[in-house]
């Protein structure tokens, strides 16, 4: 059995959001590999590990951050030990630490290394004049990049520089990796939001549009739902507030069971992210999964990929008001038309973007490189 490590700054339970939940699919659904996950956890002091869905996490204690990059000094042995346990270490880019990590301790040994490629780094544009030369040597120095959509990788000015080793793999979702529908939790909720709702599900962070989508809510006759956390939730709290909006509500973080439930009884799912730094969306596969249409801007990522306008949901313009409070009201004020737009969803979900596919592309990925 091939044994792979994949490495990326957050993991379950420390952190939960999309990229942790496709690193915890490949996992799942890679059925000729061991797999091992390396993260950092700003909550223990010294290495830790832990086992979820029979996976092994090894937890490495925050030391610093510097621009949201996550560094952990007191963890390098470990590194070092699980590099010489595995056949491939999978990196999940982009974390710039990891580069860091990779080019003192992995590079030169016999190592088949492979970059699942996230996306590009967005915001940090004074550093990344700095961290470009070791961004560049790192890709350089790899065996293979994974693009998560064709979208993505035409969009991408720096994957288009590596496009003789890149592979596209979307990602994928294992049905059976969710909990049943509580029936019970489903009633709870529909008694709570007896009216249409739109529901968002995500890590709150200034790339994902909300306060688009709160502005483009008021006044409306159904409300918009909003699970997660995160660190512009406080802004978003008091935009609603000021702006004295009494249909967009904050759930906070809710277990998968609860969370399922929301997006069993949601009108559709809404995904307003503006920036490239959302390059996928994995709650959107989980609105496809559940037959619900979606809402995503079209800024030539893997939203679109997933998304396609008047077929699967509907796209809007990026950071339009406008635009996204027409999408929501045309697919509240045609419940049939919804339905349509969510059962189309589904069909691509199972034709392209299930666990089981996901796993047997990273399966024949790994197989792969051991041939080389």
């Amino acid at each position: 059995m091939i044994k792979v490590l994949q490495v990326y700054r957050t993991f379950f339970p420390d952190t939960q959001g999309g990229l942790e939940e496709v690193i915890r699919q490949i996992c799942l659904n890679t059925h000729s590999v061991q797999n091992r996950v390396l993260s950092i956890s700003s909550s223990i002091k010294k290495p830790d590990i832990v086992n979820i869905d029979g996976i092994k996490i090894y937890r490495l204690p925050l030391s610093f951050e510097i621009a949201s990059c996550s560094f952990a000094f007191k963890g390098l042995s470990v590194f070092k030990e699980l590099v010489a346990w595995a056949d491939i270490i999978n990196y999940h880019f982009p974390w710039p630490y990891e580069d860091i990590l990779h080019l003192l301790f992995v590079r030169g040994e016999n190592k088949k290394t492979v970059i699942t490629y996230h996306s590009d780094i967005i915001r940090q544009k004074s550093i990344l004049r700095f961290y470009k030369p070791i961004m560049y040597q790192f890709l350089s120095s790899v065996n293979r990049i994974i693009a998560s959509s064709p979208n993505y990788l035409l969009s991408s000015d720096i994957l288009q520089k590596f496009n003789n080793k890149v592979d596209v793999i979307p990602y994928g979702i294992d049905e059976k990796s969710y909990p049943d529908i509580d029936i019970s939790q489903k009633e709870y909720w529909e008694i709570k939001y007896p009216k249409p709702f739109f529901l968002f599900i995500g890590v709150l962070r200034y790339y994902k549009g909300l306060e688009i989508a709160i502005e483009a809510a008021k006044g409306a006759d159904y409300q918009i739902l909003i699970v997660g956390s995160g660190p512009i939730e406080g802004e978003l709290k008091q935009q609603v507030k000021d702006m004295n909006i009494d249909n967009v509500e904050f759930l906070g973080y809710q277990n998968n069971i609860d969370k399922l439930a929301l997006l069993s009884l949601c009108r559709g799912v809404i995904f307003p992210s503006y920036l490239r730094s959302e390059a996928f969306g994995m709650t959107l596969l989980e609105g496809a999964m559940f037959a619900k249409p979606l809402i995503s801007a079209e800024i030539g990522s893997g939203m679109s990929y997933i998304n396609q306008h008047e077929i699967t949901g509907l796209h809007v313009i990026a950071k339009d008001i406008k635009s996204f409070r027409e999408a929501m009201d045309k697919l509240y004020a045609h419940e049939d038309y919804a339905k349509q737009l969510g059962l189309a969803a589904r069909e691509r979900f199972e034709e392209l973007f299930t666990g089981v596919k996901m796993g047997k592309k990273y399966d024949q990925l790994y197989l792969s490189l051991m041939k080389d």
